[in-house]
């Protein structure tokens, strides 16, 4: 939950609009993002919330993404999102800020009490309906594995991750909302033209896409022709918003979750 109270989902017009239009004050830096995060407080007329900051500035250069566009595919990955009906990027907006444009995402706080549904566990302490991912040891050469649950919630945004391409899905980029909604962050590094998929949540690969998934692609498709892709082409080349559309097709003709690739890294690193 947000200062304010904002829920992403029931308050999303309300949340756009102090995205776009509160002033923003900076509180500090997350150190652990490779490229610069600032975190801010927005106000709008009484209404204060969270927001994470990411300027184009602040970008890192990278061998396969042109430079300054991440921020737009932070945008693009919300508005794929809207598109589905599932609500599972928190709303997000491109703004100017202290530090010139960027996205502009607003904040999703973890309760204390959250369940967790990524992580390492002891080998040999795995939880019915856990899907196990990869081996690891400790510094003490003990046995873990990296896992996560067989959680519907997990599996629509595994179906998202394959739409946008996402190339960065650490167990760190799920967030458990108070309104005990699954979120997903972190989307700067999506919607390549080549396969980049990278997620830790491969325990449905190769498995039939559920019902909704196959219901929400079907919708989906028709989008992407329409208004969602003249959306998406102020943040996407032609050529992205063109391919979004084959992976959608070729999610449509398979019925099934992608294979990890041969020819890439299957999970980021770190996978946390």
């Amino acid at each position: 939950m947000t200062s304010s109270g904002l829920q992403p989902r029931q308050d999303g017009d309300a949340a756009l609009r102090l995205l776009r239009d509160g002033v923003l004050d900076l509180e500090g830096r997350l150190v652990d993002a490779s490229n610069t995060t600032l975190r801010g407080i927005l106000t709008l007329d009484g209404v204060t919330a969270r927001c994470v900051y990411k300027p184009v500035r602040g970008e890192r250069p990278l061998w396969d993404f042109p430079d300054g566009t991440l921020a737009g595919r932070e945008v693009s990955a919300y508005l794929v999102s809207e598109a589905t009906g599932w609500g599972l990027v928190p709303p997000t907006v491109l703004r100017d800020g202290p530090f010139g444009p960027g996205s502009c995402q607003l904040w999703i706080d973890e309760p204390d009490d959250a369940e967790a549904l990524v992580g390492f566990l002891p080998a040999d302490e795995l939880p019915p309906r856990w899907f196990p991912i990869a081996a690891a040891r400790d510094d003490d050469g003990s046995a873990y594995v990296l896992a996560h649950a067989e959680d519907p919630r997990l599996a629509r945004l595994a179906v998202l991750d394959a739409v946008i391409n996402n190339a960065d899905r650490k167990g760190g980029h799920v967030l458990v909302g108070a309104d005990d909604r699954i979120y997903g962050v972190d989307h700067g590094v999506s919607f390549h033209v080549e396969d980049k998929l990278r997620t830790v949540l491969w325990g449905w690969a190769g498995r039939q896409l559920p019902p909704d998934a196959v219901d929400m692609l079907a919708g989906l498709a028709g989008q992407v022709t329409g208004a969602l892709g003249a959306e998406l082409a102020d943040h996407l080349t032609i050529s992205e918003v063109a391919e979004l559309a084959s992976r959608i097709d070729r999610l449509r003709e398979t019925g099934r979750f992608p294979q990890p690739p041969e020819d890439w890294p299957a999970m980021p690193w770190p996978p946390m």
